[in-house]
């Protein structure tokens, strides 16, 4: 038996052996016989594989214009639309078609009396792979040479190294070229030269990720990994280095995701904490401003998209902001007008009546515009993101969520602290009859209030809109986790909301994965209980003068 670098050396010369043999129809830097490819490709399935692997060994080095046709020839393949007739094949426009041209001259003829070949499992696989290799080498498109290396990276055992290495040489795209330069470090894992699959190993462990941890897992079945101490220290020390640099990834990821859900938990939870503290109200119906302010900011898309120049339409996400919180504003002081007034300091029945609102805004919306998810055009702003170590992606959509919160925070506080509405709101919660017998208009400044809450609601929804689906019913995710944060923080203090929004979202985060989200519900609502039990006025309680 030959054993270490001699085996490796034989396992090549015999592969590149049978690639001579086994594709007449292309040999390395010959021109493409493409009446002998076409007629094999209407043989069997030995013959039909023999030629396509030949083609797809043989792509580092064959000329653009051969490579071109013999993916134009395979696609046509894959989708029914080659006819092999007596002993030429024909390229059809459509499935189907009374005439075709012939693969390899051009010429028009009838299909009447062709046969459309049959492929296998394996043939089949192996026709997609050559046919992702043309479209990488010769697309004329960033979009199609892309696809071509998607199609590859799902079996890059099958792929030569040196076709990668040609298309990075060639690409010009800066992110394609990154992708397959990474691919063609993959794929010298499994090279036959000893020296270069420790480089190829070394070399994907600097970029670590999830699939370069899969990758050189999979390398501990090699036998290599048993008889060749130099390739097992190297890569057992390339897989410590991935495994941890994936964990610290994964951790930093679980912390992004869980700050960009606890800012839209904050927004959610602001205005109800506000009105909760005020008034007293439970109200119920805060998921539906909500679900009021992301409507409304899809219908400032919408008016962009009729009315704005295209330029324009990137900027409707920013142009909502003032909308949602005017929409979702308004309903708030109307609702309160004409329903809540009558039902202060009766609990039960303000509850009620909150429910029933909800119950007819969700509805309304359901009449008026459906119940399907709605559709947004998301600007670059929101779109996309940037990696940053190992797995984890900053992404755009959760970036502005969080940017967005910070400041409706900073306005809040601003609002609150040193404007006549914010002290005159204050002066009510802290001590109601006090306040009025002072001359301040308390039903004027319930009535403002319950509104500025109901807004920073629909700011929530305008927050959401490029992270999570949108529909009539989107309010009552966040309803249950508002009033957790509300009551954990102290009713009626914006820090305190703060504080309690980023423990319940980065919980829910670190839990959901574990034991699901109903669990991470469950799990987090016990632990608030057994915290109130301890501490029941939460965790920063609002002075109140009595």
């Amino acid at each position: 038996m030959v054993e270490g670098p001699g085996r490796f050396g034989l396992v090549a010369l015999l592969l590149w052996a049978a690639s001579l043999v086994a594709s007449p129809a292309l040999a390395a830097g010959a021109p493409l016989d493409r009446g002998a490819f076409t007629t094999a490709l209407c043989g069997d399935g030995a013959a039909q594989g023999t030629a396509v692997e030949g083609v797809l060994h043989a792509s580092a080095e064959a000329e653009s214009g051969d490579i071109a046709w013999a993916g134009m020839v395979l696609r046509a393949l894959l989708e029914r639309r080659l006819t092999c007739l007596g002993g030429s094949a024909l390229l059809l426009d459509r499935a189907g078609a009374a005439d075709g041209r012939d693969a390899a001259t051009g010429a028009v003829r009838p299909v009447a009396g062709g046969r459309a070949p049959v492929l296998g499992l394996r043939q089949r696989a192996l026709a997609e792979t050559a046919s992702g290799a043309a479209s990488l080498l010769t697309g004329s498109g960033v979009a199609a040479r892309r696809a071509g290396l998607a199609t590859l990276e799902r079996r890059i055992t099958s792929v030569p190294e040196a076709l990668l290495l040609r298309a990075a040489s060639a690409e010009t795209d800066p992110g394609l070229k990154v992708s397959l330069a990474a691919l063609a470090q993959s794929a010298a894992l499994s090279s036959a030269d000893p020296a270069r699959r420790l480089g190829a190993i070394r070399a994907v462990s600097e970029s670590p990720s999830g699939a370069a941890l899969s990758r050189l897992s999979a390398l501990k079945a090699d036998p290599a990994y048993g008889s060749d101490p130099a390739f097992r220290g190297t890569l057992d020390a390339a897989l410590a280095r991935v495994t941890r640099a994936v964990s610290i990834g994964d951790g930093l990821a679980v912390l992004y995701n869980g700050l960009s859900f606890a800012s839209i938990l904050f927004m959610a939870a602001a205005g109800l904490a506000i009105i909760f503290g005020l008034m007293g109200v439970i109200n119920l119906a805060q998921g539906e401003f909500i679900m009021i302010g992301a409507y409304a900011t899809y219908g400032v898309q919408e008016a962009f998209r009729r009315l704005a120049p295209p330029a324009w339409l990137d900027a409707y996400l920013l142009a909502a902001i003032p909308i949602a919180f005017l929409a979702a504003a308004g309903v708030g002081i109307a609702i309160e007008a004409l329903i809540l007034r009558h039902l202060y300091r009766r609990p039960l029945m303000s509850l009620l009546a909150t429910w029933a609102v909800s119950l007819l805004l969700i509805n309304g919306v359901r009449v008026a515009v459906g119940s399907q998810n709605l559709q947004f055009a998301m600007p670059p702003y929101v779109s996309g993101g940037v990696p940053l170590y190992a797995d984890f992606v900053v992404t755009w959509n959760r970036l502005f969520a969080i940017a967005f919160a910070a400041v409706t925070l900073v306005l809040t506080l601003v609002i609150l602290k040193r404007t006549p509405l914010g002290l005159d709101i204050r002066a009510v919660t802290q001590n109601r009859d006090m306040a009025a017998c002072l001359g301040i208009r308390t039903r004027r400044v319930d009535r403002l209030a319950f509104g500025f809450g109901s807004g920073l609601a629909g700011l929530a929804g305008v927050a959401l809109c490029p992270i999570y689906s949108v529909n009539p019913g989107m309010g009552a995710t966040f309803i249950v986790d508002s009033f957790m944060v509300v009551v954990l923080g102290g009713v009626g203090t914006v820090v305190g909301t703060l504080v309690a929004a980023l423990g319940i979202g980065g919980a829910n985060v670190l839990i959901e994965p574990l034991y699901g989200a109903v669990a991470a519900k469950v799990i987090v609502l016990a632990g608030i209980i057994l915290f109130l039990q301890r501490r029941p006025e939460g965790l920063f309680a609002v002075r109140r003068r009595r």
